[in-house]
């Protein structure tokens, strides 16, 4: 496992595809040092109050959603198409009912509190700067509330403060 700094300004992402098709891990880990991670394709990358950042959501039902609260810390990781089978193990299995990171042969590790995996293509980290839930009433489209049964996602907005890459 070997992962090489980059400098945020030269990051090159196709963050549509790779947020939207390829998909991410949501990772962070509680002071207890136990960890949990799901699958999302619903986030992006920005600028946002002077900062470079990152944002993502988590519904308030998801076991990650407890970790993502208890954490200063929020992980997004990106994988090669190889590692599909495991993000869909990660995005339908739940933490509280199977060790489902050991299920998906992924690999985590602690970086200054902050969750990645060996496997991984890319890893942005980041110090959440703002939690909220969803309003239903400030939804200006018709086609926005489908997506929910009154379980409105969770949204972390976090400071980038690390990119890494594979090597």
């Amino acid at each position: 496992m070997s992962f090489k700094q980059v400098n945020i300004e030269s990051l090159s992402t196709e963050v549509f595809s790779d947020i939207g098709k390829k998909w991410m891990l949501i990772s962070a880990a509680k002071k207890d040092g136990s960890i949990n991670t799901m699958t999302a394709s619903w986030g992006g990358l920005g600028v946002l109050w002077n900062k470079n950042v990152f944002f993502c959501f988590v519904r308030p039902q998801r076991f990650t959603h407890e970790f993502t609260e208890e954490s200063d810390r929020i992980s997004i990781s990106f994988f090669g198409e190889e590692y599909r089978d495991a993000l869909k193990l990660c995005g339908t299995k739940s933490g509280r009912d199977c060790d489902k990171i050991a299920l998906s042969n992924l690999t985590p590790f602690n970086n200054n509190g902050n969750v990645g995996f060996a496997e991984a293509e890319r890893i942005i980290y980041g110090k959440k700067i703002y939690a909220g839930k969803l309003n239903p009433e400030a939804f200006l489209s018709d086609d926005i509330e489908k997506h929910y049964n009154n379980d409105y996602h969770t949204v972390y907005i976090c400071e980038i403060e690390k990119i890494e890459e594979k090597e």
